[in-house]
């Protein structure tokens, strides 16, 4: 069945591609500059902005609201209702006619009576066959429109191949491969409905618009002429005379009304289906409007109007409730796995709008997180790398990026094989293969706008992909072990002055989204605890290009903190281990960039500064962890005395603190002179441990171990009297501590350790702090010391829960000793 507004519909979108293409793109050019520029000015999440949110009230009316396709399923139930009572008539009519008038009456009829009743069984028999008919020509017309902007492409295409010839010819060999590949068009196989030569110079006989309108007019001509005929003969009643003793044509009267009445219902009830579909489509609008709840952009009333066939086509053809049963996630799974690349298009454009939209994605990836065949058809379409099947691969990437934020889902997409190999294939290779084994491929940028192919959004996608799937601690192990994948990651964090400090275009955001993002991504990577963190760390830190990207970032991303800091988080997680902490420290700029940014003079107080300064005292402190080398470059920078100075700072004193104490413990005895300066900090050092919170104390009585060994008992004694802490207070406080702390801390494992190595020193110092302490009660807080010792306790720093850089000494073998200072000469 089809109307006279469809198809100037479909005609309207041949004639006018080139508009829509301009509005589709104009469209959606400024969605993904917003899109970009949300995304870059996010937190770390990373999330892209698809939807507005809105509040959880809102969230639930709308879940509980009903799907605008209902609307459409509800439209074809009643015209499939109104359509069978008016077939059953027909199908009467007809067995009447054959049966009763033409077996029965036949050779009594009048003339004009059996040329009537042949004239209304012939019309209705070609209404018949084009009723039959026009479902299908309309799904054809479905097809031959489907794909809007791809018909845009091919309506350019002449223009295209010619400037990519050009384009060809001057670049050479940099853009010979990807060139090559859009030159080379692929021989179809099959016709496509719009291009079979049906007969010789009449192609626009095959228009499966045209075809539908012609069927469509022979219908209602068709029940017209019934209606004129039947109305006709019921309003003259001339049936002829009857005579006495014709008993053959007693009835003839009776039986040509029953006919003409039947044909006359039918053909009414045909014409008020008609006026019915007329009123809903043309005047209600009810096709736009349902495109408008779904959210649907330009070309999506091709996709309603598919999905409106085949609910309408199976209320017809089945039970009237066929129809009544779809609904568009499930009639979009269905088309997504058709060999026609029309219905591909509409089923992944119906489900990526689905999937973004926040009222109907909870319920959409619901359905297709548990249609494995569909995961399965989604991922295999990342694969589609033809210029015209890039809003297929888009739209595909798009919903697996959805489907990936759930925990779920993310495990079922990466059980699929080779799916971490098919998103490898979003990321665009930027870099060549070495000609020789003793250099590195250049690398290569494309500039989409030449190639009218958008690398970036799928780079950007990719990485948000793996990016969700890296949450689980198994997909980062299949991450690390997918060939290739690793380097392309890194690559994309690589930037310039040039990048982060243009102004916000839409192709610097885009390239900022995926250094971003790239990031988020390698952070994830490399945070992972147990073997596979340890895999994965000592990988990225292997290739060659990691530290020295990061060092760009910071260097210059001033106007950009979060990529700051999260270079610098990506540089503390990579210290955790040996190898990687001495690459990090022998790569020119690193600790000079974070010293830059730790110490920075001119602080504006935002907040995304200060967590930047506190994450890049942090990554030195890492770096110092067990470092000789490190240690040694931090000292040549000559920031000891700011690193002293910022101890009064209470953004960064916990981290100045952390980095003071690695330095005087791990650079060894050549550095001692270097070092003697940080006798000056023994007074701050003293008031923190008497006055300061957990972490501040933990950190200050680290380093007052530390810091007292440069110094002699009297230097000691001046210290104590220029802080104003008398020893008998720092004697107290360091019970009070003790006592307070009577197990393990977790936010504080190493604060019992450092009090009793305090301890120590007091006792080892002066023979009249062993007596303080013992009359302190410090004995007995030791002992309670050595009934909860934990393994916790032992660790300087931790990977999840699991020790990382364990000391030589244990706080078991500590407290021991300290209890023998106590005890000796003990009366």
């Amino acid at each position: 069945m089809g109307s006279e507004k469809f198809g100037d519909d479909d005609q309207s979108i041949h004639l006018q591609v080139l508009e829509l293409q301009k509005l589709e793109e104009a469209r959606g050019s400024s969605d993904i500059v917003l899109d970009f520029r949300n995304s870059v000015e996010k937190g770390d999440s990373g999330e892209t902005a698809d939807v507005t949110p809105s509040s959880s009230a809102i969230a639930f009316h709308r879940s509980s609201s009903p799907a605008p396709e209902q609307k459409l399923t509800l439209f074809a139930l009643r015209l499939a209702i109104i359509e069978k009572i008016a077939t059953c008539l027909g199908t009467l009519g007809f067995i009447w006619a054959t049966v009763v008038l033409l077996g029965g009456f036949a050779i009594t009829l009048e003339k004009s009576d059996f040329g009537f009743i042949t004239v209304i069984l012939l019309i209705e028999g070609t209404r018949i066959f084009s009723r039959s008919h026009e479902l299908e020509w309309q799904h054809h017309a479905t097809w031959t429109v489907a794909g809007v902007g791809i018909s845009s492409f091919r309506a350019l295409q002449a223009t295209s191949v010619s400037l990519l010839r050009n384009l060809k010819r001057i670049s050479g060999g940099v853009l010979k491969p990807i060139l090559e590949s859009r030159l080379s068009q692929e021989t179809p196989r099959t016709w496509k409905n719009s291009d079979v030569p049906l007969l010789p110079y009449a192609k626009w006989l095959y228009i499966s618009s045209y075809v539908s309108r012609l069927l469509y007019w022979l219908q209602l001509l068709s029940a017209t002429a019934c209606v004129a005929l039947s109305s006709y003969k019921l309003v003259r009643h001339n049936y002829g005379e009857v005579h006495d003793g014709e008993l053959d044509k007693r009835n003839r009267k009776a039986a040509l009304s029953i006919f003409y009445s039947l044909a006359l219902a039918e053909a009414l009830l045909f014409l008020a289906e008609k006026a019915y579909w007329e009123w809903q489509v043309s005047v209600c609008n009810l096709l736009e409007n349902v495109t408008r709840e779904c959210g649907f952009g330009v070309t999506g009333l091709v996709s309603i109007k598919r999905f409106f066939y085949d609910a309408y086509s199976k209320s017809v053809n089945g039970s009237i409730f066929d129809g009544e049963k779809m609904d568009m996630v499930s009639f979009a799974m269905e088309l997504l796995g058709s060999t026609c690349s029309d219905e591909q298009l509409i089923g992944a454009r119906i489900l990526r709008q689905f999937a973004v939209n926040e009222r109907f994605a909870e319920d959409t990836l619901e359905k297709i997180g548990i249609n494995l065949p569909v995961i399965e058809r989604l991922v295999e379409m990342l694969n589609w790398k033809d210029m015209q099947e890039e809003e297929i691969r888009r739209s595909a990437a798009e919903i697996l990026s959805k489907l990936a934020g759930r925990k779920q889902n993310s495990l079922r997409v990466s059980g699929i094989s080779g799916a971490m190999e098919s998103i490898s294939s979003l990321l665009q290779k930027t870099r060549s293969l070495g000609e020789a084994p003793d250099e590195i491929g250049e690398k290569r940028i494309f500039h989409d706008h030449h190639l009218q192919y958008d690398y970036c959004r799928f780079n950007n996608l990719g990485l948000l992909i793996l990016k969700k799937l890296s949450r689980d601690h198994d997909n980062c192990g299949k991450i690390g072990n997918t060939r290739g994948l690793l380097p392309k990651i890194i690559d994309f964090m690589h930037t310039d002055a040039t990048l982060l400090k243009d102004e916000n275009v839409e192709m610097v955001l885009s390239r900022v989204l995926t250094v971003k993002r790239s990031l988020q991504l390698v952070k994830m990577l490399v945070s992972m605890s147990g073997n596979t963190g340890r895999c994965l760390r000592r990988e990225i830190s292997e290739i060659v290009f990691t530290v020295s990207n990061l060092r760009d970032v910071l260097r210059h991303g001033v106007r950009y903190p979060k990529l700051q800091k999260l270079g610098i988080e990506i540089l503390s997680f990579l210290a955790l281990e040996t190898e990687a902490r001495e690459r990090i420290g022998v790569t020119g700029g690193v600790l000079k960039e974070l010293f830059n940014i730790f110490l920075k003079s001119k602080a504006r107080g935002d907040v995304n500064e200060s967590r930047v300064r506190i994450a890049a005292g942090e990554a030195i402190a890492m770096l110092a962890l067990e470092s000789r080398s490190n240690c040694v470059q931090i000292l040549k920078l000559g920031v000891l005395a700011r690193l002293v100075d910022s101890l009064e700072v209470p953004l960064v004193r916990v981290n100045a603190a952390r980095v003071l104490r690695n330095l005087c413990m791990y650079s060894g005895h050549e550095c001692f002179p270097d070092l003697m300066f940080i006798k000056a900090a023994a007074p701050t050092v003293l008031k923190s441990i008497t006055s300061g919170d957990n972490k501040l104390q933990e950190v200050m009585l680290g380093l007052a171990t530390q810091v007292f060994k440069f110094m002699s008992s009297e230097e000691a004694h001046v210290a104590s009297t220029d802080s104003g802490i008398k020893r008998q207070e720092l004697a107290n406080s360091l019970v009070l501590i003790l006592k307070k702390h009577d197990k393990p801390a977790i936010k504080v494992p190493r604060i019992r350790r450092f009090v009793i190595e305090l301890a120590i020193w007091m006792m080892e110092d002066d023979v009249e702090n062993v007596v303080m302490l013992r009359d302190l009660g410090m004995e007995r807080e030791l002992e309670t010391v050595l009934e909860t010792t934990a393994e916790l306790e032992n660790f300087d720093v931790f990977s999840g829960t699991v020790g990382v850089s364990r000391h030589s000494r244990t706080v078991h073998w500590l407290a021991e000793l300290a209890l023998t200072f106590l005890k000796e000469d003990q009366p």
